[in-house]
């Protein structure tokens, strides 16, 4: 995952996890064809898989990167064979999965019996190897890692290998040449020519001077003598937008490093849109949501402010700002005005109780436009629910403040109106212009939300700024029409228009009939960037032409197009053992039902809790962490007693019945839970997590296991199959459940997750 958010980006997660289900969906098919021979061979034949596996998971990574394999998102829709070299970069990393899960196959058939112990045993490494993967992490870079976790599989297979002494000795002396020789000579990961540290690497003299690894991603810093930063940078300015460094992470721009003291000439932010909060009036007290590399930070110090409360989740960013770019950044974060918290924005928010004048939050949008890139990415710092809680934190003269990129089509600075103005309606203010400014760059936007009405000297200030500045007010107090376009002539003045009926108590009938998505985004479904809508595609092509649509949203069709791709493979690969077995007789149909419930079921679950999660930890880290390894560790323990407690059909019934009842109460209770308890410590909410999914873990660990040994009574032959059908599933799940929870709201998947495990109750019915 953090290898392709590197080289591509991050939503090529989902197609991991669909690739690693792909494996072994595959292995059940290869197992069901092949079954009597492979039980035949199995002393040599589970050894060799496994250590092929770890041999193969070392070198995956490097034939990826190769010029044959290696693939770019952007020119995915652009040059079709792209597609194809994606589709080959599945089944690239495909292979070590197929290996290693063909060999544990053959332990799940020849062991049947045991099969709830084995079960276990697969399920608690699995949870255990999260772990130990993100503690490599800190210690070696991405691309040695592969090398370092193949170890683990090829002990396992040396364990368990037969012959003489010589043999083995000659086999285990050769397999760790190969690891020593890949960690000695890791593959160079090549991020793709759109990535920003690509672009940046091209300046003059650009060089990376420090990397870091982490479970947080890559850092990298670069440095050149002519790197610059000027978001929107008034014409008038005179300075040179000159900074230190600036830092990546996974390749993606995440901000400058720069000095902020006085005697180094005015604040280069005070020269773009950004400093309309400042313009304003004066502000004491200010809370800047995502720390970042600190140049809202310094905005705000550069103003004799107070006090100053930033967040940031991404511990190596705040580390590197107080050691290795404390001199760069002129010991930012040293100040005594300046208290840092290492957490996600909006946890943070929903713990605080201060009051301040202003908020700022991180700028929204990317200069010439995103291309959707973001559009899974969920951003509850963006969210309705966040801007109401930011109102709530403000004092009686308090503001918030968010600066867009221009984009076009409109998209970003629309959707950041429509969501002020949907919490100035929800909180009784019927006059949203008198409580909104907006002033307008070249480049840029920035809105700002008052809590009390914009004051006529406030309205006075902004003006004098704007005529100074060269900027243009969008939204203020007694604006005239021909204001807005003084300096800064727009070529669709349609953007006025837009904002007008924002501004109107007609704007729910604009967001219906905008091409784009700009209805505010809400905790249930936090993707703020995500603007495509399926009925407008149409005409969308007409005006823009067809081959410019995915453009508009690249991540969003990529997994589509992963869905499309990975779920023809799939049903392929479920349907392909029929041609042999056949679909008459022995529950053929049953076991589909059965075991694509369960699995469709389970990887729904797993995608909705781990979002859930992250707001409540404050770190996705964390999130991922303890909801896959407590998932994985109960749904374990579950299958190693589900022999005990699963003996008959009605057993199996009010299992299937517990399981959906649990899931539909997580649907209603479990946010207002975790937004109640958010507060505890960590040690605490460890307590709860476990206490809350440990019930549904374990209970959801016990069909596999009981349907295997259902089906080994009645048709032994089909348990690879069986197993294949529930990969299989997995793999198409994984993609649908992003999908859906980007149209239908997390809560929508719980629902659906619910259902999924009454599937297998109609399976069993015709057992």
């Amino acid at each position: 995952m953090q290898i392709l958010s590197i080289v591509q980006w991050h939503h090529f997660a989902y197609m991991i996890i669909s690739v690693a289900m792909l494996g072994f969906g595959a292995a059940g098919t290869v197992l069901s064809l092949s079954r009597t021979w492979l039980l035949k061979h199995s002393e040599i034949m589970v050894p060799v898989l496994m250590m092929v596996s770890g041999l193969s998971m070392s070198f995956v990574v490097g034939w990826s990167q190769s010029s044959f394999t290696r693939f770019d998102s952007y020119l995915v829709f652009a040059d079709y064979r792209q597609a194809g070299k994606l589709l080959l970069t599945y089944l690239l990393f495909f292979t070590p999965f197929f290996f290693g899960a063909l060999a544990i196959g053959i332990l799940f058939v020849q062991y049947v019996a045991s099969i709830s112990k084995i079960y276990f045993a697969d399920l608690f490494g699995s949870g255990m190897g999260g772990l130990f993967a993100l503690v490599l992490t800190w210690i070696y870079l991405p691309q040695q890692l592969p090398a370092i976790i193949s170890i683990l599989p090829i002990i396992a297979g040396i364990i368990i290998l037969p012959g003489r002494s010589k043999s083995r000795a000659l086999i285990i002396i050769l397999s760790f040449l190969v690891i020593l020789w890949q960690l000695a000579h890791p593959p160079q990961l090549i991020p793709s020519q759109y990535k920003d540290i690509s672009k940046t690497l091209l300046l003059p003299e650009a060089k990376v001077t420090i990397q870091k690894s982490s479970p947080y991603g890559f850092v990298q810093t670069v440095t050149s003598p002519v790197l610059r930063y000027a978001p929107g940078l008034s014409l008038t300015a005179q300075n040179t937008a000159r900074v230190k460094a600036a830092a990546f992470v996974n390749g993606d721009w995440f901000g400058p490093i720069t000095s902020w003291k006085k005697e180094d000439s005015s604040f280069i932010l005070d020269y773009t849109t950004s400093a309309l909060p400042y313009v304003m009036r004066k502000r004491n007290k200010v809370l800047v949501l995502r720390t970042s590399t600190g140049i809202d930070v310094a905005h705000a110090v550069s103003h004799d402010v107070e006090s100053i409360t930033t967040t940031e989740p991404n511990s190596v960013v705040l580390s590197l700002l107080k050691k290795e770019l404390a001199l760069a950044s002129d010991s930012l974060l040293y100040q005594p005005k300046v208290m840092s918290q290492r957490m996600e924005p909006r946890t943070f928010l929903m713990m605080d109780t201060a009051r301040y004048d202003l908020i700022v939050l991180p700028m929204t949008g990317t200069f010439g436009g995103s291309s959707g890139l973001y559009a899974l990415q969920e951003q509850a710092i963006m969210t309705r629910e966040a801007f109401q809680e930011m109102w709530l934190r403000l004092n009686e003269n308090g503001v918030i403040s968010i600066t867009s990129w221009m984009d076009y089509p409109l998209r970003n600075p629309l959707k950041v109106l429509a969501t002020m103005v949907e919490v100035l309606y929800n909180s009784g203010i019927k006059n949203p212009r008198a409580h909104l400014a907006a002033i307008r760059s070249w480049g840029t936007i920035t809105f700002v939300l008052t809590k009390s009405p914009v004051t006529v000297t406030e309205v006075a200030n902004i003006r004098k700024f704007c005529d100074d500045m060269m900027f243009d007010p969008a939204i203020l107090p007694g604006l005239k029409a021909e204001e807005r376009s003084s300096y800064n002539q727009l070529q669709d003045e349609r953007f006025f228009r837009y904002i007008d009926q924002i501004l109107s108590e007609n704007r729910k009938a604009f967001y219906d009939e905008y091409d784009f998505n700009i209805k505010p985004a809400t905790d249930n479904k936090p993707f703020f960037s995500q603007f495509l809508r399926w009925e407008n595609l149409n005409r969308l092509s007409h005006f823009f032409g067809t081959r410019s649509i995915p453009f508009f949203e690249v991540g969003y069709f990529l997994v589509l197009v992963t869905l499309v791709q990975i779920a023809i493979v799939s049903f392929v690969l479920i349907l392909l053992p029929l041609f042999k077995l056949g679909w008459s007789g022995k529950n053929k149909f049953s076991i589909l039902l059965y075991f694509s419930g369960i699995g469709l079921g389970y990887m729904f679950v797993e995608i909705v809790l781990i979002q859930h999660f992250i707001l409540y930890f404050g770190n996705p880290v964390y999130a991922a962490s303890a909801v896959l390894t407590s998932l994985l560790i109960f749904s374990g323990l579950g299958s190693n007693v589900s022999a005990r407690f699963i003996g008959s059909k009605k057993d199996s019934y009010l299992l299937f019945v517990l399981i959906a009842l649990l899931l539909l109460i997580d649907a209603f209770v479990l946010m207002p839970l975790l937004q109640n308890t958010i507060h505890v410590s960590l040690p605490i909410k460890l307590v709860i997590v476990l206490l809350l999914m440990g019930p549904l873990a374990f209970l959801m660990g016990m069909p596999f296991p009981s349907g295997l040994s259902l089906v080994s009574k009645s048709n032994p032959e089909a348990i690879p199959w069986a197993w294949g059908v529930n990969g299989c599933i997995s793999v198409i799940s994984t993609a649908l459940a992003t999908i859906l929870s980007i149209e239908l709201g997390f809560n929508w998947v719980l629902f659906l997750a619910a259902l999924a495990y009454c599937l297998p109750v109609i399976g069993l019915s015709w057992f």
